[in-house]
C-alpha cells in the first residue's frame, strides 16, 4: 500500500474532526436528530462501551465510528451512534452491519441507540439506510439515517456560503475524489479551502483543527507538496498572521508520527527475524502496512512466538485490510 493510499483512507482524521465539532456535525449532516438534544449539556463520548460491542475494533477497518450520549431538550438521555463509512467501495452486508450493531448496544446496555451513517463512496446508486426481513409470522423493518457526500457535489453554493466546519470537510473530501488523475488541480484547490478558512476569520485553533483534515486527504506528490508550500507561505506573509505557521507545526507533527511508526516498524521486524527468522517479502509488507498503534500490540504479542505460523496467524486477525486499487 502506498503512503498516500494509506493516509487517505486513514480513518483518525475524520475521528479527530467528529471529536472536535460534533454538534457542528449534528447539525450539518442530521438536522433533525439535532433539534432534539440540549446542546447547552455535555455530550460524551462513549468509546469504552463502544469497544465491548465492537468485535472488529482491532481489525484495520476503513471507517469511524462514534458512541455519543446526549440528552434531549425534554431532559431524557439518548444514544448516538454515528458511523463514517470511509472505504472506496458499496458494501453488500453494511445495512446488515448497522442493524448488528444497533442490536448489540440494546442488547449489551438496554438503550436503543438512534443509528446514523455517512457515506463517503463515489458510486451514486449504493444508498443503504435500513435492514428487513419478512416471514409469514415474523418481520423486521430496521431503518438508520444516512448522507450520501457524493450528493453536495450539487450543493457546492450552499457549502462554500456556510461557516459550519463540515462544510470545508466535504468540500475537501469531494475534491479529492474528482482530482483523483488531476494532481495540479487538486493542489489548487488545496490552497483554495486552506485560504478559506483564513477568509472566514477562524481562530487559530479551528484553522489548524481544519488544515489537519484537509492536509490528511489531499495528498500530493512531493514536488507539487513543495510548489504549493512555497504559495502558502507567500499567502501567510501577505496577510501578515504571524501567528500560523500552522502548515508547519501539523506538518512537524505528522512528521513526528510517521518517524515513530518507521521506527516502530524497524524494532518488530529486528524482533521477529530473531524470535521466527527470515520473514517473506509478502509478511515483511504486511507488518510495514500497519498503524503505530498495531506495531505497538505486535511488539507486545511477538514475545510469545515460537514460529512464524504465530505470526501469520497474529496477522490474520490484526493486519490492516488493504485498499482496492
Amino acid at each position: 500500500m502506498s503512503e498516500e493510499r494509506e493516509r487517505a483512507d486513514n480513518d483518525s482524521p475524520w475521528k479527530e474532526i467528529l471529536e472536535a465539532y460534533f454538534p457542528q456535525a449534528m447539525q450539518f449532516f442530521f438536522p433533525q436528530t439535532a433539534a432534539l438534544i440540549n446542546w447547552e449539556r455535555p455530550h460524551e463520548f462513549l468509546d469504552k462501551e463502544f469497544q465491548q460491542i465492537d468485535r472488529e475494533a482491532e481489525l484495520g477497518r476503513r471507517y469511524a465510528d462514534k458512541l455519543v450520549k446526549v440528552w434531549q431538550i425534554q431532559g431524557e438521555e439518548i444514544w448516538l451512534l454515528i458511523h463514517v463509512e470511509i472505504q472506496a467501495k458499496s458494501e453488500d452486508n453494511f445495512a446488515q452491519r448497522m442493524f448488528s450493531y444497533n442490536l448489540r448496544i440494546f442488547d449489551k446496555f438496554a438503550k436503543p441507540a438512534i443509528s446514523l451513517a455517512i457515506l463517503c463512496d463515489a458510486d451514486s446508486t449504493w444508498r443503504p439506510n435500513q435492514y428487513t426481513y419478512n416471514y409469514p409470522d415474523c418481520g423486521l423493518h430496521f431503518r438508520f439515517g444516512t448522507v450520501k457526500l457524493l450528493d453536495y457535489q450539487n450543493r457546492w453554493t450552499e457549502l462554500e456560503n456556510s461557516d459550519n466546519p463540515f462544510a470545508t470537510v466535504v468540500m475537501a473530501h469531494l475534491k479529492t475524489q474528482q482530482t483523483t488523475k488531476q494532481l495540479g488541480e487538486r493542489k489548487t484547490w488545496k490552497f483554495s479551502l486552506i485560504r478559506r478558512l483564513y477568509e472566514q476569520g477562524l481562530q487559530e485553533r479551528d484553522i489548524r483543527n481544519l488544515y489537519r483534515f484537509i492536509d490528511w486527504v489531499m495528498i500530493l506528490p512531493k514536488g507539487l507538496e513543495a510548489e504549493f508550500w512555497q504559495e502558502f507561505k507567500q499567502f501567510e506573509q501577505e496577510r501578515t498572521m504571524s501567528y500560523i505557521t500552522t502548515g508547519e507545526r501539523i506538518g512537524y507533527e505528522r512528521g513526528k508520527e510517521e518517524g515513530q511508526q518507521e521506527q516502530a516498524q524497524t524494532l518488530v521486524l529486528r524482533l521477529l527475524q530473531k524470535r521466527v527468522g527470515e520473514l517473506p517479502q509478502e509478511v515483511r509488507q504486511q507488518i510495514q502496512g500497519l498503524s503505530l498503534e498495531q506495531l505497538e500490540a505486535l511488539g507486545e504479542a511477538l514475545l510469545d512466538f515460537s514460529a512464524i505460523a504465530d505470526l501469520l496467524n497474529w496477522l490474520q486477525t490484526h493486519q490492516t485490510v488493504s485498499a482496492e486499487s
